[in-house]
């Protein structure tokens, strides 16, 4: 029995992995996440990736990979997964619409790097955010910020989406925020079916931009060229 419920969990697992299956809307944490500092969290992960490197076979005694585990666990807790932790996440300064400009507004090209929670892999792409003010406007660095933040965590790319449209939501009061994600996953093209042609196409509507007038203006903004001489 415990064979067979062992052989199931291990198809589930590669299910999962291979099919870009989320479990939650929010990033699953556990509640102590935060009970250690960074500084325990880099030490920690430097002694496991050390074991990692060792049961490779790797000899951490050589210049080149003496620092690696010290590198990656600090590049871990305070680079690609600097987003899980809520003391990150921006300050989302909003100003009143003192020019009443009611049309949409589009943020394209913001750069995504982030990393497949299934394969820790990388995320490489664009997203493309929009809203429509309601009485409240935001800086648009802090749209590349929120991008960012949700970016920085294992992630899955239908996930992010959604996560940057509440984030923008909650912070501009108004449902009328959209996003498109348009990304490469290195899990499909450097392992796997090793594609590497292929990309992931991910959309979030709210308010406005559900109807379909709203929602054809916004991805026409997004096929014009962008180019400065």
């Amino acid at each position: 029995m415990f064979e067979l419920s062992s052989k199931m969990n291990d198809e589930r697992i590669d299910e999962i992995g291979e099919n870009h299956i989320g479990t939650s809307a929010k990033n699953p944490l556990r509640a102590d996440a935060f009970d250690i500092s960074d500084e325990e969290k880099i030490k920690k992960i430097e002694e496991s990736v050390r074991d990692i490197l060792n049961t490779l076979g790797m000899d951490l005694t050589d210049d080149s990979l003496h620092g690696t585990p010290k590198r990656v666990a600090k590049a871990f807790v305070n680079e690609m997964f600097m987003g899980l932790n809520p003391k990150n996440m921006p300050k989302p300064s909003t100003f009143e619409n003192n020019y009443n400009y009611g049309e949409m507004l589009v943020e394209k090209n913001i750069v995504v790097y982030s990393t497949c929670e299934h394969h820790l892999l990388p995320i490489i792409g664009r997203a493309h955010v929009a809203y429509i003010s309601d009485g409240r406007v935001i800086g648009l660095s802090k749209m590349n910020r929120i991008v960012e933040y949700f970016s920085k965590r294992p992630q899955v790319q239908e996930r992010l989406t959604m996560q940057v449209v509440q984030a923008m939501q909650e912070a501009l009061g108004t449902q009328d925020v959209a996003c498109v994600i348009d990304a490469k996953h290195l899990c499909v093209n450097s392992r796997g079916i090793k594609d590497i042609e292929s990309s992931t196409v991910t959309a979030e509507f709210g308010g406005k931009f559900k109807e379909k007038e709203t929602k054809r203006e916004f991805l026409d903004y997004l096929k014009m060229g962008t180019k400065f001489e």
